[in-house]
């Protein structure tokens, strides 16, 4: 069979430009881009995207760009400028998406407002991504990962039971909710668009995208009953289920379900088959509620044995368990080399292993990682605009050198 073998694309001939910084719009561009989008970021031309310079551990190149940034195009440009807003306007006429998550208000400053772009654009598709949202006692507040971590209650259950326990996520989980919630709609607006012609408006909020992560420990503490407590790496409500130290000074994951499980775990991990009878443990409420005294038994049961030990006998009982990996251990981990989860990207700095996407996965999408205005020669060429001119940009300050 002649021609091209590659498999097509779910968002070929898709356009975004993003006015993006951080995490939270940056990660909503990566993945419409690694389905086939083409996504063309739009930073000052003095820096940048400010996620560039917040360290420098992935061969001198910030961990935080490199993770949400390939596979897009770097175009500088001052949209403080007259210039600079003429040019974005002229690539808004051809794009299909505008996402954008800078500062509360700013793009409303610019004219850049849904209700201001719908008039001239009515085909294009807005998504602002913020803190709070549009509106409401908190929509001009300025709102950072941590920052909404705490607002939404998430640290109010995460870390350790003290008082001064309360443990931020080790990664930006507000960001990332807000992220994925917002390529989402993305995709669902493209296909509204396609029934009705008319672009929509996306407004999505970091506070509201890990409240919906709250669902649980909402619903737990509904009309004022006490929400779960802070329990560090156990579950909160259900137990056993959490970290347990075994005889070679290593830990072991574990948790239990339902009664079942609990009822094999006494039998072959324990080899204390009574314990399942144990009016203390007959059911989770009673093994939650009585965990100090449940927790020692099983600890004084792995204080005798190895990790192997231990994973043999929850394997062989059908007991889910897990390794307490660090990083190091993750990058080598067997199953995501087992199942290839790994491409080669380019960077400015050499090439860097990075994960597929989890599902629906397009290797071919999946390209470089931009240095800042890599791109905007070809960008400026194709909406006609020649090297006497751009060079007049550049001098004036209008776009990067």
């Amino acid at each position: 069979m002649a021609g091209n073998s590659r498999k097509p694309l779910p968002l070929e001939g898709v356009t975004v430009v993003s006015l993006e910084q951080a995490i939270a719009a940056p990660l909503c561009t990566r993945q419409l881009a690694e389905q086939g989008a083409r996504v063309i970021k739009v930073e000052r031309p003095d820096g940048g995207d400010f996620a560039r310079g917040y360290d420098d551990r992935a061969n001198g190149l910030s961990s935080h760009f490199v993770w949400a940034n390939r596979s897009k195009e770097s175009l500088t440009l001052n949209l403080k400028a007259a210039e600079g807003q003429e040019i974005l306007h002229r690539l808004l006429a051809q794009a299909d998406v505008l996402v954008q998550n800078l500062a509360p208000g700013a793009t409303a400053r610019m004219g850049l407002s849904f209700d201001e772009l719908h008039e001239q654009y009515p085909q294009l598709i807005v998504c602002d991504v913020s803190g709070y949202g549009d509106g409401g006692t908190h929509g001009g507040k300025k709102a950072y990962d941590l920052l909404i971590q705490s607002e939404s209650g998430f640290l109010s259950v995460t870390g350790a039971p003290d008082a001064d326990g309360m443990a931020k996520a080790g990664c930006s989980v507000a960001d990332i909710a807000a992220g994925m919630y917002a390529s989402n709609s993305v995709l669902s607006a493209l296909l509204l668009r396609a029934r009705t012609g008319e672009g929509s408006h996306i407004d999505v909020s970091m506070l509201e995208s890990l409240v919906e992560w709250m669902g649980y420990p909402m619903y737990y503490s509904y009309r004022g009953a006490p929400q779960p407590a802070r329990t560090g790496a156990s579950h909160s409500t259900i137990y056993p289920y959490g970290p347990f130290p075994v005889g070679d000074g290593k830990t072991v994951m574990l948790g239990l379900q339902n009664d079942r499980e609990w009822q094999v775990f006494c039998e072959l991990v324990l080899e204390r088959p009574e314990l399942a009878r144990d009016e203390l443990y007959l059911d989770n409420p009673r093994r939650s509620a009585n965990r100090d005294q449940l927790g020692a038994l099983i600890r004084e049961v792995f204080s005798g044995m190895t990790l192997d030990e231990v994973v043999r006998r929850l394997d062989s009982a059908g007991i889910a368990n897990a390794s307490v990996n660090n990083m190091a251990q993750v990058w080598n981990h067997p199953q995501l080399a087992a199942r290839d989860r790994w491409v080669e990207v380019a960077t400015p700095a050499g090439p860097l292993p990075a994960l597929k996407s989890p599902g629906l996965c397009f290797p071919d999408a999946v390209s470089a990682v931009p240095e800042l205005g890599e791109h905007n020669a070809g960008i400026l060429g194709e909406l006609g605009i020649g090297q006497d001119r751009i060079r007049q940009l550049q001098h004036s300050g209008v776009i990067g050198h």
